[in-house]
């Protein structure tokens, strides 16, 4: 594929608007069907390509000293029986875990099952007529004792989960790390994008073992002045505490200003600054409740609303309903007051969802286990997030596609799967003859989930690719 935009255009163009003053990275363009991308190859200046712009993935996280070690001396304290197995288990039921059904699913499902079984009676229907309204109502009954067998039978059975202080610790062991990793990665993005920003308060709903708290502190522990933590499990809010003090309830907190609540604040005018909900949506037992509980949490955003869940299929689809409700096309541009930060780059439905085969948009995060859970040194957590920012984006750079599935790196040429900025997949086959070398070098340099800093790339349609390695629990 040839670059759209031939080199003597580039270096006649570039020139121009360097003598007007104005940089290059405004030469980024929104065209149908390719890729925005910046390849002219002065916009690096003296940057090194392995640390590009567009990168924004992090390297193996590692849980904070302070907080492995009190995680530590609360299992010495409490040990917990059988703590690998039920890791792994309790691991394993949450990502295969999937939203509740809603009742009026329910009711259609259970009107078709009614009709599928009275068009098997019908040749009984002349018997009908012989019977006494006593085996005609005795045949109604067996007749919904049917059609609910075979509902239980063929329904996903959400069920809430109830904290307590044995299974807060099991959950702790089993997901502290991996919610930790998932969360520096997409505050991470945010830093590095818009370094400028720097939060005074921050809100975590459904906070669990305070992971959130521990990986905002990370991130922006000089100017955070405010940490509001609300779980309805007061048994996890103990723990979270706990483990702020070291594993020891008399010892001080290593992070000051961490406020535990069971339920949202009530004033609207409470806002924060930054507003996150990790691997909590799910936990809310209908749709109306997980619509209701983002819409209050984007108005008490102040300026970054993060949403995670797991990479599955359900935890994308839990995450794009969020993101429609608060940036779909129903939704004025005066009362959505924001756009979608990342992983996408446009405010438009996701493009995965106009594929046949529906995979989820997820991402990976390295990160070390705690020893004593598990045997392994390295672990990845599989992800799904959007992050929304409230007010407009300045940098131009929000427009470069994102890298959507693991760069496969080739001898003289690179594939990178790409959202764009104008809604849709694409494939690019990079070579340093065809893009230059500077967007060759940028591309083997960047991994799942950075960013292409490139303007005007010719690529391909994205392909029906099916994968089932969303099917698999993260390790």
């Amino acid at each position: 594929m040839a670059v759209t935009i031939q080199r003597s255009n580039r270096v006649t163009c570039a020139a121009r608007i360097c003598l007007e003053g104005i940089s290059l990275r405004t030469l980024a363009t929104i065209i149908p069907g390719i890729a925005p991308v910046d390849n002219l190859s002065e916009f690096l200046e003296t940057v090194p390509h392995r640390e590009h712009p567009g990168i924004t993935s992090l390297k193996t996280v590692h849980l904070p000293s302070q907080l492995a070690d009190a995680a530590q001396a609360v299992l010495e304290k409490h040990p917990v029986s059988q703590l690998a197995e039920r890791t792994l288990q309790i691991s394993t039921y949450l990502w295969s875990r999937k939203r509740p059904v809603e009742d009026e699913t329910l009711r259609t499902k259970a009107a078709e099952l009614e009709q599928k079984f009275l068009e098997k009676m019908a040749p009984l229907s002349a018997v009908h007529e012989s019977l006494d309204p006593l085996q005609v109502e005795e045949q109604k009954e067996n007749l919904r004792r049917q059609v609910l067998a075979k509902l239980r039978k063929t329904t996903y059975h959400w069920q809430p989960l109830n904290y307590d202080k044995e299974l807060s610790l099991v959950y702790m062991a089993a997901r502290m790390n991996g919610v930790y990793a998932a969360v520096s990665r997409a505050f991470h993005e945010i830093k590095k994008r818009v370094p400028e920003f720097q939060p005074y308060s921050l809100l975590d709903f459904g906070s669990g073992t305070g992971s959130v708290t521990w990986a905002a502190h990370q991130a922006w522990g000089e100017s955070l002045k405010e940490y509001m933590c609300i779980d309805s499990s007061s048994v996890m809010n103990k723990l979270a505490d706990l483990l702020l003090r070291g594993g020891s309830e008399s010892s001080p907190s290593h992070i000051n200003a961490v406020y535990f609540r069971q339920f949202l604040p009530v004033s609207p005018k409470v806002k924060f600054d930054v507003v996150s909900s990790a691997f909590s949506l799910n936990d809310l037992p209908s749709q109306a409740e997980r619509i209701s509980t983002v819409q209050t949490l984007w108005r008490k955003t102040g300026s970054y609303l993060v949403l995670i869940e797991s990479g599955t299929r359900e935890g994308h689809q839990i995450l794009m309903e969020a993101r429609d409700v608060l940036m779909g096309a129903k939704v004025s541009r005066e009362s959505r007051s924001g756009i979608v930060f990342a992983p996408c780059p446009h405010d438009l439905p996701c493009p995965k969802f106009a594929q046949k085969t529906i995979l989820p948009c997820n991402f990976t995060q390295a990160y070390h286990p705690l020893p004593y859970t598990s045997k392994q040194d390295l672990k990845l957590e599989k992800f799904s997030y959007v992050i929304l920012q409230k007010g407009e984006y300045k940098g131009i750079e929000r427009s470069w596609p994102r890298i959507i599935e693991p760069v496969l790196r080739r001898p003289r040429h690179v594939h990178c799967h790409l959202c764009c900025s104008d809604g849709t997949l694409q494939h690019a086959v990079i070579t340093a003859k065809k893009h230059t070398k500077d967007l060759y070098r940028c591309a083997r340099s960047s991994n799942w989930g950075d960013r292409l800093p490139v303007s005007n790339l010719e690529t391909e349609k994205e392909s029906e690719n099916v994968s089932e390695s969303d099917n698999l629990p993260s390790t």
